[in-house]
C-alpha cells in the first residue's frame, strides 16, 4: 500500500506538485497493533506536521486512530478499512475503499443469484471487527434475498485447531461456507475443512486477497470465491493501462495492496489540490465534494458519510488461480 501511496505522489510530483509544493510522503510502521497505530499518528501530526494521514490499514487500527486525527484537525484517508464505525469517528475521518456492508451484500446477491444457493454456514473470528461486522452484513443480505444461514460458528485469531467448529458447520449441512477472515486463517480453515469431510464451495471478502492464500491453501478452495478491489485480469482498459505503467516503474505487476494505496493518494492529492489553502479544515472541505474522480477500478465519490461510491469485484479460485469473475457496481 505505502508503495501505491508513493507510486501516486511521485506522478503528482513530476507534474509539478501540489500548488507549487512538492508532496512528501512519510510512512511508519505501526507493526500490526493498536499502540503502533497511535503512536505512529501521534508522530506524524505532533512531530512531522503532517497535512493528511493515508492509514490505518485494519480497521482496527483506523478505529484506534481516528480520535487522534479527529482532535487535531487533520484529515485521515483509510484505504483498506472497511469497518462502517471508522468513518462514523468524525468529519475529519475519510476512506476510499468499499465498506463491509457493500461487500457483504456483493457477495450475498452473488451467491444467491448466480450460484443459486440457498443454504450457507458463516465462520467468523469473534474477536475482530472486520470478521463480525462483515458477517453481520453477509447474513443481512442473505437472508433478505431469501436465502437460510445454517449455522454460525466462532473462532479466534491465532487457534491452530478449528476441527471442532468446522464438524459443528459440516452438521447444519450448508451448501457453502461464508468466512469473513483474513488469508493466513481461511487457507488453515481451508485444509481442515477438507480432513473433516466439509467440502463445499468458501466464499469470503477482502482479507482472503494475497499470494499466500493458494499457498497456505493448496488445493482445498478450488471453486471458492471473494469480493476484492482489483483483479489483475479484469478487461477494463483503465485498470490494463495502470498495470501497465506500474510493471514498468516497478518492475513487477500491482497487487491489490498496491492499488487500494494509489486510489487513496489520488483522492487525498486531488482534494489538496482543489483546497482554498493547505490546511486541514480546507483539505476535510475538499475531500468532502469528491466526486467521480478517476481511479483504477472506475470513477469514486464520496458520500454525505465520507465512504466511497465505487465498484467490487468478485475473485474465482480455479486452476489454482485467482481469476476475474465479475465485476459489482453499486
Amino acid at each position: 500500500m505505502l508503495d501505491g501511496i508513493r507510486f501516486a505522489v511521485e506522478k503528482v510530483n513530476a507534474a509539478g506538485g501540489v500548488k507549487g509544493h512538492k508532496v512528501e510522503v512519510r510512512g511508519y510502521d505501526s507493526q500490526g497493533r493498536l499502540e503502533g497505530s497511535v503512536s505512529a499518528a501521534q508522530r506524524l501530526i505532533n512531530k512531522d506536521r503532517v497535512l493528511l494521514i493515508i492509514g490505518d490499514i485494519s480497521s482496527s487500527g483506523s478505529l484506534a486512530i481516528a480520535d487522534v486525527a479527529q482532535a487535531a484537525h487533520v484529515p485521515m484517508v483509510t484505504p483498506s478499512a472497511t469497518h462502517p464505525d471508522v468513518t462514523r469517528k468524525g468529519d475529519y475521518i475519510f476512506r476510499t475503499c468499499f465498506v463491509d456492508a457493500f461487500q457483504g451484500q456483493v457477495m450475498a446477491r452473488f451467491a444467491r443469484e448466480q450460484l443459486k444457493l440457498e443454504r450457507i454456514s458463516i465462520l467468523q473470528d469473534g474477536r475482530n471487527e472486520y470478521s463480525i461486522g462483515l458477517g453481520e452484513a453477509f447474513a443481512k443480505a442473505f437472508t433478505q434475498l431469501g436465502g437460510t444461514i445454517a449455522s454460525v460458528e466462532g473462532y479466534s485469531k491465532g487457534d491452530t485447531d478449528l476441527r471442532s467448529a468446522l464438524l459443528t458447520v459440516k452438521q447444519a449441512k450448508p451448501q457453502a461456507l461464508y468466512i469473513p477472515g483474513t488469508y493466513s486463517e481461511v487457507g488453515l480453515l481451508a485444509r481442515q475443512a477438507h480432513e473433516v469431510g466439509l467440502k463445499v464451495p468458501m466464499l469470503g471478502g477482502d482479507g482472503w486477497d494475497s499470494d499466500r492464500l493458494l499457498e497456505l491453501a493448496g488445493d482445498t478452495m478450488e471453486g471458492s470465491y471473494y469480493s476484492t478491489h482489483y483483479a489483475q485480469d479484469n478487461p477494463s482498459p483503465e485498470q490494463r493501462r495502470f498495470a501497465t505503467e506500474y510493471q514498468a516503474s516497478r518492475g513487477h505487476p500491482p497487487d491489490v495492496s498496491v492499488v487500494v494505496g494509489y486510489e487513496a493518494a489520488v483522492v487525498a492529492l486531488a482534494a489538496m489540490a482543489r483546497a482554498e489553502s493547505l490546511t486541514g479544515p480546507a483539505i476535510r472541505d475538499a475531500l468532502a465534494k469528491t466526486k467521480e474522480i478517476p481511479v483504477i477500478s472506475g470513477t469514486l465519490t464520496l458520500d454525505a458519510e465520507r465512504n466511497p461510491v465505487k465498484p467490487a469485484v468478485i475473485l474465482k479460485i480455479q486452476g489454482g488461480k485467482r481469476v476475474f469473475a465479475a465485476a459489482a457496481t453499486p
